[in-house]
């Protein structure tokens, strides 16, 4: 039984992952960090040396992977809800939270991470906010099927948005 926070980068996936693994007693991992690890280097690199089908391929075999632990708290990719096999393993492990946050806040929580530009690589030849907007338009779709419920970050405290995501799963957890 797991949880599996997707949405878009800077969505707060990560920082949510780590606040409810605390709270719910689990492990937690960033499945980004669990790639780059695996790979012996940054995703910018996977992709600048392997390509974009290398690294979704990885991706997929670290997020079923993670999927079959138990009684964990997955911060996905942002691309990862787009392959059928990992949104079948997302769902079989447990339950599967859209974090949501608008483009411009997105922009700006990317911008202000000075990793993000050595780390992450822009997924289109625009990048920037335009780039943001184009793959929001073409995820979203996925990510509103593969979430059990949604959760919309924009300028709320990770602790506040802990509390809700703990008390939304109240039943779903007193199972685990």
């Amino acid at each position: 039984m797991n949880l599996v926070l997707i949405g878009y980068r800077a969505t707060g996936k990560t920082t949510l992952a780590r606040l409810l693994a605390e709270r719910l007693g689990w492990q937690w991992v960033d499945a980004d960090v669990e790639i780059e690890h695996r790979a012996g280097k940054s995703i910018a690199r996977i992709f600048a040396e392997d390509g974009e089908p290398a690294f979704r391929d990885l991706e997929a075999k670290v997020i079923a992977d993670l999927c079959a632990r138990d009684k964990l708290v997955i911060a996905a990719g942002g691309g990862a809800p787009m392959r059928p096999e990992n949104r079948q393993a997302m769902k079989q492990s447990g339950k599967v939270i859209w974090l949501q946050a608008s483009p411009q806040t997105i922009y700006q929580r990317m911008y202000s991470d000075p990793t993000t530009a050595e780390r992450r690589p822009n997924l289109t030849a625009r990048g920037g906010l335009e780039e943001i907007i184009e793959l929001l338009s073409k995820r979203e779709p996925v990510y509103r099927e593969t979430a059990d419920f949604t959760v919309n970050t924009e300028g709320r405290p990770p602790e506040v948005l802990a509390e809700e995501i703990l008390s939304a799963l109240a039943p779903w957890l007193q199972g685990a």
